[in-house]
């Protein structure tokens, strides 16, 4: 194995059945085709990574364009992962969801939803306030925030309402079902974080 990890694209979930039967949901990951871009070495570098690009795009800038152009090709996304340094890939080699084959679990890296302005009850689970005994308007209220006389301010990191979502999220442990190295697909048990569509970093796990 050259290379621990690639680029891939939520698909979408899906169910499928195992071999006795059982429901497994999981969720459809487009794992590659990504493509080398750079290789790293511990002599010229300090360590040994590969670089690899995703997502072909006209929009990137002259930089960046000169910095892929040995690849061939111009990616909106880069990402770095672990290598061999006793087999390392070419620059322009592809690298494809075969790499999964003999893999049993991942780490899945993405961007989670963004749910915007979001209320206590909603971003943390909160229970709210009385239903009854004249409480007309503490029905999703988040309750007290802290003493008046002592400390007599809010603690930072107090959980209130605020920004929820849209934040770097990452899943250990997900089991790789199954790997379809004719379309580049894999399926990955449970969910992901991520709408369907975006992008995210599968790093093998040992």
């Amino acid at each position: 194995m050259t290379i621990k990890g690639i680029i891939a694209k939520k698909l979408g979930m899906s169910i499928i059945y195992d071999d006795n039967g059982t429901a497994l949901p999981v969720t459809v990951v487009q794992a590659g085709p990504c493509t080398v871009t750079q290789v790293k070495t511990l002599a010229k570098d300090g360590y040994d990574s590969v670089q690899v690009g995703f997502s072909e795009s006209k929009n990137i800038n002259k930089p960046q364009a000169g910095h892929q152009e040995r690849s061939g090709g111009k990616f909106s996304i880069l990402q770095e992962f672990e290598s061999d340094p006793s087999n390392e890939p070419e620059v322009g080699q592809l690298i494809t969801s075969e790499i999964f084959s003999e893999v049993k679990k991942v780490k899945v890296s993405g961007t989670s939803k963004g749910r915007g302005f979001s209320g206590g009850v909603r971003r943390y689970g909160f229970k709210g306030g009385p239903k009854t005994h004249g409480q007309s308007d503490r029905h999703r209220a988040i309750g007290s925030i802290g003493a008046g006389s002592s400390p007599g301010r809010v603690w930072p990191g107090q959980k209130m309402p605020g920004h929820y979502g849209n934040a770097k999220s990452t899943v250990k442990g997900l089991r790789v079902v199954k790997v379809d190295s004719a379309n580049n697909i894999i399926l990955i048990k449970g969910a992901i974080p991520g709408y369907n569509g975006s992008p995210l970093r599968v790093d093998i796990q040992s």
